[in-house]
């Protein structure tokens, strides 16, 4: 039996995606109930969701997605459910929703190292992907092993676009492995991914940065974020590999490739001195990595996905701890998505942008002022 403390209605507001290239659409759907949860889930009232640039992927097909579904895997929201076997949340508690779900706890990916555990093959559906409803509705269910709890100085608004970007980045970062003092290039600088990405690698594991983009609000925010260079990727790949040598010496220790436009990997590959990393985050129908580059300068080419449970806490603790600032719009409402996912296609604000559902919750959380 869930232990639960409120009455759930029967129906909510959600903002779905319905057909593929079309707007979102809000609309009434039946609300999960307390009676309804497995073991191991979560249900909680949805204070803050968050905007994620796949959401646009996701919106044109280009994943395998059963429609119509609700939209978002960056969720916050206070816990008002718990299933029989979460022992880690109670009603009342603030949380980050984890985007991976049901994963079997048999497998070998299962029962090696934490931060992999989210790559097993048996998991169920993604948020907002195959058929699995995401946070752009009034009442969520999670799961509870992939769930973090929200530090207390940290708000919904601020914790809702760590939830997928803040956490991607972490990681990324991380793959690199890098140590303190190398460089780390950044394409993509100046999005939501790496404006965080910049900062991390600075404030918190002490690297260097090229960041490099090819939108002049885009350097902008690379700059603002302190990135040590901004490079135009615009002027052409030899004139920025020409820029970044000249200020590193022989090229990145590493690269982030966050863009997916299709001459980000040949950017990337051109700043990276020989044997460096090549870390692919953004989602793209196709790398095309200059071959001879790669093999000549003994390129080691990687991915890197989402973060751990325990990556994700970390992440969440030293965004706290060092400082780091989130750009962000703040839209009031579930109604207001259609219209912020059409700036965002339009590339027509900075950063993040994330809605308030529950606004008492947002309301009398500590912190709720950092945006």
């Amino acid at each position: 039996m869930a232990t639960q403390t409120v009455t759930i209605p029967e129906t909510m507001q959600a903002c779905q995606m319905v057909e593929f290239n079309k707007p979102h659409q809000i609309r009434s759907i039946p609300a999960p109930q307390p009676s309804e949860l497995r073991p191991f889930e979560v249900l909680i009232k949805v204070a803050v969701p968050s905007l994620c640039h796949s959401d646009l992927e996701y919106m044109k097909g280009t994943f395998p997605i059963a429609l119509p579904v609700t939209a978002s895997h960056e969720g916050t929201g206070t816990v008002v459910a718990t299933g029989n076997d979460v022992t880690r949340f109670k009603p009342g508690d603030r949380v980050l929703a984890g985007q991976t779900f049901g994963r079997c706890g048999e497998c070998d990916v299962c029962h090696g190292p934490e931060p992999n555990r989210h790559y097993c093959e048996k998991r169920e559906p993604m948020m907002s992907v195959g058929g699995r409803n995401g946070a752009f509705q009034e009442y969520l269910v999670i799961d509870g092993r992939e769930a973090s709890p929200i530090p207390d100085k940290m708000s919904f608004v601020t914790a809702a676009p760590l939830a997928c970007a803040g956490m991607t980045v972490w990681r990324a970062i991380k793959n690199a492995g890098l140590e303190p003092g190398e460089w780390l290039g950044i394409i993509g600088s100046g999005g939501g991914l790496g404006h965080l990405g910049i900062q991390f690698a600075k404030k918190v594991f002490g690297l260097k940065v090229v960041a490099v983009d090819a939108r002049d609000e885009g350097l902008a925010l690379s700059r603002e974020a302190g990135a040590d260079l901004v490079v135009d990727a615009r002027q052409g790949k030899d004139a920025v590999a020409k820029e970044v040598k000249e200020a590193t010496g022989k090229g990145v220790h590493a690269v982030l490739e966050l863009s997916g436009h299709p001459s980000a990997a040949e950017n990337g590959t051109a700043i990276t001195r020989n044997h460096g990393r090549f870390v692919q985050v953004a989602i793209a129908d196709k790398l095309p990595i200059p071959v001879l580059e790669m093999i000549f300068k003994d390129l080691h080419v990687l991915s890197s996905f989402m973060a751990s449970q325990q990556e994700t806490e970390a992440m969440l603790n030293a965004f706290v701890e060092h400082n780091i600032h989130l750009e962000n719009n703040v839209f009031n409402g579930l109604a207001e998505i259609p219209k912020a996912v059409e700036m965002a296609q339009k590339a027509q604000y900075r950063g993040k942008a994330c809605f308030i559902v529950d606004k008492e919750a947002v309301g009398l959380q500590p912190g709720d002022g950092r945006v």
